[in-house]
């Protein structure tokens, strides 16, 4: 078999135990709850958000709807991810597969690959349901490009956290601390970050939490650039016309790649020195 054919093989082998696992049967009915189920709630006429806002475009109810990818999409990445290497290390089924005459670097591509597809793929059909609960709550379709910015940065997000726990996963032999470490990057991003983004607010002598601050917008705004939700939000927003935070495309689009490349390179570099 070609080094293609074996690249695609063992991506198929990975999607597929993925996909149908236990723990993505176990995650689905959540993140059905999470995706479906928030956009169903923010598309509610008659809803009104603190601060008195109300979602008026599609757009709008994808952006806010968006937080059950940050939370219940993200963490599927993990349970999907973090015995990705420290399951095959304690089984020693690692140290076959990385003797076989594939490159260690095609294998690692192969397992990102596989790992990301197979949470992509549910999270997608999820986010396609969700527009069309919008159509039918609204009584209008998003527009294409609104459609494919939020599915091309969620396929991001994923991939990013998907990253982010092999990494913790080729580090650790034991399936315990793989997890740990995955829940912990998790955590860290997605509740304390806004702890870290006050504190050096306070160190600058910013008013916390003043929506009405332009500083305290800038400084949201740029340090959200170190952090993969940051980065995420931002690629939507840039469908939001109304929100402007004092970042810029460019920046934006420096950063997504940053998020992939140099996670990508650390797992590629870790695998290639890795000593079963």
């Amino acid at each position: 078999m070609s080094g293609k054919g074996s690249f695609n093989k063992i991506t198929f082998l990975i999607v597929k135990e993925k996909m149908f696992s236990t723990r993505m049967l176990l995650m689905f009915p959540i993140l059905l709850l999470f995706i479906p189920g928030l956009a169903w709630g923010f598309s509610d006429p008659n809803i009104i958000l603190p601060g008195g806002h109300r979602p008026e475009t599609p757009m709008e109810v994808l952006f806010y709807s968006s937080l059950g990818i940050v939370f219940g999409g993200t963490m599927c990445a993990v349970l999907m991810s973090f015995d990705g290497v420290s399951k095959e290390r304690a089984s020693g089924v690692l140290e076959v597969k990385l003797a076989q005459p594939m490159a260690r670097l095609y294998q690692t591509l192969a397992l990102v690959r596989g790992t990301a597809i197979a949470v992509i793929v549910p999270v997608t059909i999820l986010v396609m349901i969700s527009i069309v609960i919008i159509r039918y709550r609204m009584g209008v379709w998003p527009e294409l490009m609104d459609v494919v910015v939020h599915i091309i940065a969620t396929g991001l997000i994923l991939t990013w956290y998907t990253l982010f726990t092999l990494i913790a996963s080729s580090k650790a032999r034991e399936q315990g601390t793989a997890i740990a470490f995955g829940v912990g990057i998790w955590f860290f991003f997605t509740f304390l970050w806004a702890l870290v983004t006050s504190m050096v607010a306070f160190a600058s002598g910013i008013s916390i939490g003043q929506e009405s601050d332009q500083s305290w917008i800038a400084l949201e705004g740029a340090l959200d650039l170190f952090s993969p939700n940051g980065v995420y939000h931002h690629i939507l927003e840039s469908r939001l016309p109304n929100i402007q935070r004092g970042v810029s495309g460019w920046q934006v689009g420096i950063m997504a790649i940053a998020w992939t490349i140099l996670p990508l390179w650390i797992l590629a570099r870790r695998m290639e020195d890795l000593v079963p």
